[in-house]
């Protein structure tokens, strides 16, 4: 089907949903194709970076102190927000802080091509026709013009860049004026973040949602446990030896949660709450939550993390791909193989370090690849006799 074809039906659609011909009129000058949207698309890097790293450099200090001052700035709202939506301002602060630096980088290309050119891309075509119609609701509704509409390549918009259907369902006008603005209004930006975090990813109220602790490194420690998928009462944790980095004890309390170890047994340890769902239902990225999570603690006024005693060893990228490719073959589903440890690759690594008597703390380590490998080689070599 040709683009024109498409945009008509396209339109078709908006109309049947509701949108007034008015707003798709004011629209269509600006619902062209670009192949320059689609070939970023099809070229993203997911995160890449270990934990130490990302976290370094988008939790920074200054980040942290920024947040904590958008906090003292904007206090009114912030507090009515937590009022209304049980949300802290850390939590808020620490997503607009990551998504644009406080507003100061939401992207600078036309949302309404981006969305129409990843649309009419069959690679994700039925979610972008929702995010163009709900843009064009947003500016049937009164919120934004198509001109003001302006965001990231991937047609999502505002100072914690929600996509269209997000924006649509979740902004709130806090300042006001009538208009529901993520782009230039702080006090709508804060609510709608809020009302999002609560309503959308169903926060608790008045629970934690992340905080350090030190693991003991002894060999009778159940690295297994470690996985978000399990979650244990604080006093087991606590039974298990973990404690918080000053070596006070944990709460002996039956609040659950998931012992998260990012870079593995070696590296930073916090206990996950059932908070911490938000994050991952934010931004899927274990790195990317993580530290979403550990600045919000940060500008809450956590210390910052305390740093491994020794270097965590990371396999280079070509060992990891080529680590995910005798998971493949082993018969894991690993999604991509793409030398990126995803929460897939993470799983088939705890599975094959349980099999060959590893701690299974998820970690990918060069002990792991050599058993594999020499597995490999040894179930070949099995084959070869076998057909002698």
């Amino acid at each position: 089907m040709n683009f024109d074809r498409f945009l008509a039906e396209l339109k078709q659609k908006a109309a049947a949903a509701g949108v007034s011909q008015r707003a798709i009129a004011e629209a269509s000058p600006g619902m062209v194709y670009d192949q320059g949207i689609v070939n970023r698309d099809r070229g993203q890097r997911v995160f890449g970076q270990v934990f130490t790293e990302f976290a370094g450099r988008m939790a920074a200090v200054y980040r942290m102190q920024q947040g904590q001052r958008r906090i003292r700035t904007y206090q009114a709202a912030f507090t009515r927000a937590e009022k209304e939506y049980g949300v802290p301002p850390a939590v808020i602060a620490a997503f607009w802080g990551l998504e644009s630096d406080f507003g100061a980088n939401m992207g600078n290309l036309p949302t309404l091509r981006s969305l129409v050119s990843l649309a009419y891309d069959c690679r994700r075509s039925e979610m972008f026709e929702n995010e163009t119609i709900a843009a064009l609701k947003i500016i049937d509704r009164g919120d934004l013009s198509p001109d003001e509409m302006v965001g990231s390549w991937a047609g999502e918009l505002g100072q914690t860049q929600f996509l269209p259907t997000r924006y649509f369902n979740y902004a709130v006008d806090y300042d006001g004026d009538g208009r529901r603005n993520l782009l230039s209004s702080p006090a709508d930006v804060i609510g709608s973040t809020a009302n999002y975090i609560a309503n959308g990813l169903k926060w608790r109220r008045g629970e934690p949602w992340l905080q350090e602790v030190h693991v003991p490194q002894n060999s009778g420690f159940p690295w297994d446990r470690a996985d978000l998928t399990i979650q244990l009462p604080r006093s087991k944790w606590a039974a298990f030896g973990v404690t918080y980095p000053d070596g006070k004890a944990l709460p002996n309390d039956d609040m659950p949660a998931s012992l998260l170890l990012p870079m593995g047994r070696t590296g930073p340890a916090f206990l996950a709450y059932a908070n911490f769902a938000a994050y991952t239902e934010w931004n899927n990225s274990l790195i990317y939550s993580t530290t979403a999570a550990y600045l919000a603690t940060r500008i809450a006024g956590a210390p910052p993390m305390r740093r491994p005693t020794a270097s965590v060893a990371q396999l280079p990228f070509n060992e990891l791909r080529e680590l995910q490719k005798l998971l493949v073959r082993a018969g894991f589903n690993v999604g991509k193989v793409d030398g990126v440890m995803g929460e897939q690759s993470r799983s088939a690594v705890k599975a094959m370090q349980i099999k060959f008597g590893l701690p299974a703390d998820s970690w990918p380590t060069a002990e792991l690849l050599a058993k594999m490998r020499g597995s490999t080689a040894a179930s070949g070599a099995a084959a070869a006799a076998a057909l002698r």
